[in-house]
């Protein structure tokens, strides 16, 4: 089974919708053939490099929330956070566009270290104050993960994977993504944000037998005719 999860780094309840779909993935009894592919999301791509001003700052002036409905907010995001063992750190996050940051998953997926770099991304800016939009951090991050240095920096001090980051966003749209996360089970199943486990688990195990029906094998000498019936049993 293939699950495609669109998401944001900048995005609150990626996080938190990322560990809800793990939960229900450990224990999922298929889980070892199922298949997580990542896609780029921004939920404000027109965000500039680097923000002048703290979170509550900038959903107060860029998205006209009165700040006190802003840390409302934050408190509700960070309780919910923490039942999934994430330590949010609103006052400490770096405001920055997200943009160099998918680019530097797709690097991360040619070297099969995509999800990794995406918990340490999420857990970088939600949880310990990093710059996702710094050159340095990235390669900090990347070099953890064996990747060479030289390359994270010519990547990124280039267009390279810039096309793949818009078309991700291009085939949400396509899909009718609005908001993330927003997770596509075998492209038949469709689930929008960060779900209870519950909601994960019903609809893993509704996806598997409609992509894996069952075969029936009998052998040659006829006994698939031995079985009972609503009408009785076979003679």
């Amino acid at each position: 089974m293939k699950v495609k999860i669109w998401s944001d780094i900048a995005c609150p309840w990626c996080f938190i919708g990322k560990r809800r779909f793990e939960s229900a993935l450990v224990s999922f009894e298929h889980r070892d053939e199922v298949q997580v592919h990542w896609r780029s999301y921004q939920l404000d791509p027109s965000l500039p490099e680097h923000f002048d001003g703290n979170e509550t700052e900038y959903l107060s002036q860029m998205k006209g929330m009165p700040p006190a409905q802003v840390r409302q907010m934050f408190d509700h995001v960070m309780e919910q956070a923490a039942g999934e063992g994430l330590s949010y750190d609103f006052d400490s996050l770096v405001v920055a566009n997200s943009f160099t940051a998918h680019r530097f998953l797709h690097l991360a997926k040619q070297h099969g270290s995509m999800d990794q770099a995406k918990e340490t991304l999420l857990s970088g800016h939600f949880e310990h104050g990093e710059d996702i939009g710094s050159t340095e951090y990235l390669v900090r991050v990347g070099t953890g993960l064996g990747m060479a240095a030289d390359e994270i920096r010519t990547t990124l001090d280039s267009e390279r994977f810039a096309a793949d980051v818009r078309a991700d966003v291009d085939e949400a749209r396509a899909l009718g993504v609005t908001g993330v996360p927003f997770f596509v089970l075998d492209r038949k199943y469709g689930i929008s944000g960060a779900q209870p486990v519950e909601t994960f688990t019903r609809a893993l195990e509704q996806a598997w037998p409609e992509s894996h029906p069952l075969v029936m094998a009998n052998d040659d000498g006829g006994s698939g005719d031995a079985a009972c019936g609503p009408d009785g049993c076979a003679v």
